[in-house]
């Protein structure tokens, strides 16, 4: 067997630390196996180069995995600081300096872009797609000498519902999370069946909803609860209200363990009516993101979304009678936005009503979806263009910086409009300060109705 050192490299704070949950599923599996497996978090520890140092030299690992969770911050307004695969280099250079153990990539952001990764950041090997068997099938290779791909991609045989398992929860990551966003995740599925012209989750997870057991699930939060005293939780999926159902068995769960746990998750518009959403309030259910993602029946089609405006309308009026909260993410600039979609698309946000909207100018390209291959046909993008750095798509049917001040025209001096997205971080930074913790938006919708009424 051998000793596995795992490093989280994610080190962003916006909106808050999210607890680094595909490490601790790798830390379970390999300790499954029998593996001596030691988790850092570079975030936890306040990116102390010395720390790193120390803690490979005294571990002494056989192998080094590295997680890496995003490329970049997919917001068009935003700096080269928002590029992150210059930090993760370093966190390299700093692993090498101490270690001599072969150093395995994977995690979301390297999962987009493996080849290119790979030989920027200079690492042996990395596992595209879920890692908790290849990363085990890897070192079990090497221990006898057999041969392994640099690059090994799990994405055509993903893990079965029944065999996701939960995580190796580390006492003093918890405490941090807990102490800094005052929640944490927990995923009850994997797989996006839908065809989002942007959305790269079917590359990662596959088009196939795969459930965890319920009660599998249900014990790790009984176990957050009971070992942490975890009170709030965000479900990580890439969307909870999937069309089998699986969802409401959570709920009912819940409700029958009789935890008293607050949580949100995010959700499809679409296909949820009031008698969900009651049963869903009654787990514990407190707010809710929605992936609206563009504001007109005709944005909406070029994003390859199956609903349409009217229906986010009728969703968001149902979580207002029930007095939940929505936030609506929008992106506009897509494919087929023009200044009559945008006009269009700004009319009908104001008639979403305790809702808060994020919105967002441009769409970041990435490899294999359906907005590259409209973008190289548009001509927006080049066929050969790299991806590592951010690309975003525009449409061609409208220009970008008239667009975005029109945006900024419409949501001027609302606190529940959000736009460019820099702007929301620093509100909920202020609430952080003052010691707000949790989703925050959820509380500056609240400030933002009784400024509304005080009005």
């Amino acid at each position: 067997m051998s000793k596995v050192l795992l490093i989280s490299s994610n080190t962003a704070r916006d909106p808050y630390p999210v607890y680094p949950l595909g490490m601790a599923v790798l830390a379970l599996a390999l300790s499954a196996k029998g593996h001596t497996v030691c988790q850092y978090d570079f975030l936890v520890t306040n990116q102390s180069e010395s720390f790193l140092q120390n803690t490979l030299s005294e571990f002494e690992p056989d192998y080094i995995g590295i997680s890496l969770r995003n490329i970049d911050n997919v917001d068009s307004f935003t700096s080269e600081e928002a590029w992150y695969v210059p930090r993760q280099r370093r966190l390299l250079e700093l692993v090498r300096q101490a270690s001599t153990a072969p150093v395995i990539l994977g995690g979301a952001a390297f999962s987009l872009l493996p080849e290119e990764i790979l030989e920027y950041l200079n690492a042996d090997f990395g596992v595209v797609g879920e890692g908790e068997q290849a990363l085990c099938d890897l070192i079990e290779a090497r221990e006898k000498g057999d041969p392994f791909p640099k690059i090994v991609n799990r994405s055509s045989s993903p893990v079965a519902g029944s065999g996701i398992r939960g995580s190796l929860w580390e006492p003093h990551f918890v405490d941090f999370y807990l102490q800094e966003s005052g929640m944490l995740g927990v995923q009850t599925k994997r797989g996006c069946p839908h065809h989002c012209v942007y959305c790269t989750y079917p590359q990662l997870e596959g088009r196939e909803c795969r459930s965890r057991e319920i009660e599998d699930v249900l014990d790790e939060i009984c176990q957050l609860h009971q070992d942490f005293g975890v009170n709030t939780l965000f479900f990580t999926d890439s969307i909870f209200n999937d069309a089998s159902g699986t969802y409401l068995g959570i709920a009912e769960g819940l409700l029958s363990r009789g935890l008293g746990v607050r949580w949100s998750a995010f959700f499809r518009p679409h296909g949820i009516g009031s008698k969900e959403l009651k049963l869903l309030k009654r787990s514990g259910l407190y707010a809710l993101e929605a992936g609206t993602d563009a504001t007109s029946d005709k944005t909406l089609k070029g994003l390859g979304k199956s609903f349409r405006f009217d229906d986010v309308l009728s969703f968001n009026q149902t979580c207002g009678e029930l007095d939940l909260p929505v936030a609506h993410y929008v992106l506009f600039g897509g494919p087929d936005e023009t200044i009559e979609t945008l006009r269009e698309g700004l009319r009908n946000l104001e008639r979403l009503e305790n809702s808060i909207v994020f919105a967002f100018s441009g769409i970041r390209v990435l490899p294999k979806t359906a907005l590259y291959d409209r973008a190289v046909q548009e001509g927006v993008l080049g066929g050969d263009v790299p991806l590592l750095r951010p690309v975003y798509y525009f449409s061609p049917g409208i220009d970008r910086h008239s667009m975005n001040e029109s945006i900024k025209v419409a949501f001027k001096g609302r606190l529940d409009r959000i736009f460019p997205p820099s702007e929301g971080l620093a509100r909920l930074a202020a609430m952080n300060r003052f010691g707000h913790r949790g989703l925050l938006w959820d509380k500056l919708l609240q400030y933002a109705k009784r400024k509304h009424q005080d009005d």
